[in-house]
């Protein structure tokens, strides 16, 4: 029996998924290293800053990681070992906590994101046009898991 094989087309299409996200994230990665933050950790302290001064529950952040719940716990623990952020009891219902920024993590979080606009912009950005962004964003959200593929 043989196993089932991509086209050539899809292969091409994959292999170039696979090679430009390998070569983005190191790219990022390496500009970050310099701060002293891993991209797991950006990630959080980006949903975190974007969420503003209420901050975001943990499970919630987790969630928008895809990560476990005891491995985002982990991740966290060292975050705020950090003094990068805080965490406090949800006021709605005390059973859950609420993770926001510390003014060392937005200091820090300032600078990540001055970082990645920059590399952002020379890895990825200046080597594409709008057309190709709308295409992208087409894309991206057909992937969408909630996306049904019988709706194209």
């Amino acid at each position: 029996m043989a196993a089932p094989r991509l086209t050539e087309l899809e292969d091409e299409a994959w292999q170039g998924f696979l090679y430009t996200h390998d070569r983005l994230w190191k790219g990022i990665e390496a500009g970050l290293d310099p701060l002293n933050v891993s991209m797991a950790e950006y990630s959080v302290l980006a949903l975190l800053g974007r969420a503003g001064r209420q901050g975001m529950r943990m499970s919630d952040l987790a969630k928008q990681r895809l990560m476990s719940t005891g491995g985002f716990t982990r991740l966290a623990d060292r975050l705020e070992r950090r003094g990068l952020i805080a965490r406090n009891q949800a006021v709605e219902d005390k059973r859950g906590f609420v993770a926001v920024l510390t003014p060392k993590g937005r200091t820090l979080l300032r600078k990540a994101w001055s970082q990645q606009h920059a590399d952002l912009r020379r890895l990825f950005f200046d080597r594409l046009d709008d057309d190709d962004l709308h295409h992208l964003v087409r894309i991206w959200a057909r992937l969408r898991p909630d996306e049904d593929p019988q709706s194209r």
